[in-house]
């Protein structure tokens, strides 16, 4: 296999979202965004449903608490991600100032059905700001089953990068992931 001298970095964002408030999380994700493009990153990772943010409450909150489930899910719901739709223009947009591809876990609304049924999903962003596509996570496990739906595989994809086409070790320096 050839090998590249080919060399960027990754940001890895550990950073916790605003809880179940899509804005607000989304001005913050923009703003690390725009924080790894001044640092030259060139792919900006973010953790699984950051926007609105993991629905940590499944694992915590007793079965017999229902209205307290039904109002969690009820906001996280309200605050969930249509794909596409103004979210993810904001996300777009902000890869696209910052000259960076992107990864963002989201809890995406399905906007092709009911509209009620939700998603963990990987949004994948490219530095020109376009949708690359997205990856439903398959299996939820356990409490998740509760608030997110199963995917079927049919958002399995590979993308490009057009910075380096060779998988490479990944090197942790100064916080940022250099290639």
């Amino acid at each position: 296999m050839p090998t590249s001298d080919v060399k960027f970095k990754i940001a890895a964002v550990q950073a916790t979202p605003v809880f179940l408030n899509r804005e607000a999380t989304l001005d913050k994700a923009c703003e690390l965004i725009a924080e790894a493009g001044r640092n030259d990153a060139r792919l900006v990772a973010f953790p699984e449903s950051f926007v609105p943010a993991y629905p940590d409450w499944v694992w915590a909150v007793p079965a017999g608490e229902e209205g307290m489930l039904n109002e969690l899910y009820a906001q996280l719901l309200a605050n969930a991600v249509d794909i596409p739709g103004p979210a993810t223009d904001r996300l777009c947009a902000a890869a696209k100032r910052a000259g960076t591809y992107m990864v963002i876990g989201v809890t995406e609304r399905n906007v092709e059905a009911s509209g009620a049924s939700l998603y963990n999903t990987l949004l994948y962003i490219d530095a020109q700001g376009n949708i690359l596509g997205k990856h439903r996570k398959l299996v939820p496990t356990g409490g998740e089953r509760l608030v997110w739906a199963q995917g079927d595989g049919s958002t399995l994809d590979v993308f490009q990068l057009t910075v380096n086409r060779e998988p490479r070790r990944m090197i942790r320096t100064e916080g940022v992931m250099d290639s």
